[in-house]
């Protein structure tokens, strides 16, 4: 690995991995701010890709599927990412094409595409599953961006002037840290005048702080929706916990694990599902952004179970809360996300993506050789301790039933 600055301050780190036929490229621009109007920023992302001052939409499409270039923007809350797969003989017009479109979007088809956004945020409502979900980011990001749900986008995108959208995307352009991972068979020096030539108008890289706030504390708050076709209860329940960075954060991704991230060999799975047959599907999650971060527990189950599951949940907390883990629990946890780093990581796209994400959280590039060090490193007794401090008595609690 090979860490370097363009001209314009924008950190990048290029990876050689020999006999490897594509190039993946991965570029983050953080989130200066929290978006004006809820959906503004997933209607610019969407709109990136319609087409530049140089192609149209259709010619920009078409190039694309001529050459075999994977090329895609991505909006996450914290950043918006830039990335591309193309052929080692491809890389440079791929890259031509990507600066192209990050300074020179037209943001053609405004009115089509929001039309488009908003029928498809209407279509995934559909899902209980989806229902509940979007009920459960709004209550526990309450008043925060980060809660900006579907339902919340739904009730605003018609606010959203083309204009909203190109000032949004102007700002981040302009002020918002940098940061580009480049993994594939590369000759380093050919690659660092590339990237100088194509992306040195990109104004100029800044580490400036967001202006996002961390989310509000919660207290117990209980939500729920009554919907008279569904067939299952949607239970989900949660606590904000620290994110990525914290000294928690490999604790809490082995919580998840031994709780109900590791499939069938998980607590939630094996307790709910096969000993008392609540569920087909109970699961834990650990969802990061910047500011802060959730850690739920969701399970679907017959309408008349709701609260044998929620008394299951409350019982399953309490047991890694006042019992220590086993040595052998333990330790598989911590194999199961090494082994899944591994995993996540088999490919040149997977690499780049991952090493530019720690970038832009504002950590090392090989940010994950420290986690799984971490990992390594935690006690039973420390995951207890952690499971204490954070699965208080405030929690969210939100239901979907008949």
């Amino acid at each position: 690995m090979r860490e370097l600055k363009l001209t314009n301050g924008i950190n990048v780190c290029i990876k050689t991995n020999k006999n490897t036929p594509r190039i993946a490229f991965s570029m983050n621009f953080s989130i200066p701010e929290s978006e004006k109007i809820a959906g503004e920023y997933l209607l610019m992302n969407r709109l990136l890709v319609k087409g530049t001052q140089k192609y149209s939409s259709e010619e920009l499409s078409n190039i694309l599927d001529e050459n075999a270039i994977e090329l895609t923007t991505e909006m996450k809350y914290d950043y918006l990412r830039f990335r591309f797969v193309a052929l080692n003989e491809d890389f440079e017009l791929a890259l031509s094409i990507l600066t192209d479109m990050i300074l020179n979007s037209t943001f053609e088809e405004f009115e089509k595409e929001r039309e488009k956004f908003k029928g498809e945020i209407i279509a995934e409502l559909d899902s209980a599953k989806v229902k509940v979900s979007d009920l459960f980011t709004k209550t526990i990001y309450k008043n925060h961006f980060y809660g900006h749900s579907y339902t919340e986008i739904l009730k605003e995108v018609n606010k959203i002037s083309l204009e909203d959208v190109k000032t949004a995307y102007s700002k981040i352009l302009e002020n918002s840290l940098k940061t580009l991972a480049i993994v594939g068979d590369i000759d380093n020096l050919q690659v660092e005048n590339l990237l100088n030539k194509y992306l040195g108008e990109i104004p100029t890289s800044k580490n400036i702080e967001s202006s996002i706030q961390k989310p509000n504390a919660i207290k117990k708050e209980y939500a729920e929706i009554l919907k008279n076709d569904a067939q299952q209860a949607q239970i989900l329940q949660g606590w904000l916990v620290p994110a990525i960075g914290s000294e928690d954060y490999p604790k809490i991704m082995l919580l998840n694990v031994i709780l109900g991230a590791s499939g069938l060999s998980s607590r939630l799975f094996l307790e709910l599902r096969e000993k008392k047959g609540l569920a087909y599907t109970v699961r834990s999650s650990y969802e990061n952004h910047l500011k802060g971060a959730v850690f739920s527990i969701y399970i679907g189950t017959e309408p008349s179970n709701i609260q044998t599951s929620i008394d299951g949940f409350k019982e399953e907390i309490e047991k890694i809360k006042n019992i220590l883990v086993s040595e052998e629990e333990l330790n598989n946890a911590k194999n199961n996300i090494i082994g899944k780093q591994q995993f996540i990581t088999e490919t040149n796209a997977q690499q780049a993506n991952l090493m530019s994400y720690y970038a832009i959280s504002g950590k090392p590039f090989d940010y994950q050789k420290t986690v799984i060090e971490a990992l390594r490193n935690i006690t039973s007794e420390e995951l207890k301790e952690c499971a204490n401090k954070y699965f208080t008595e405030d929690f969210v609690l939100a239901v979907l039933k008949p």
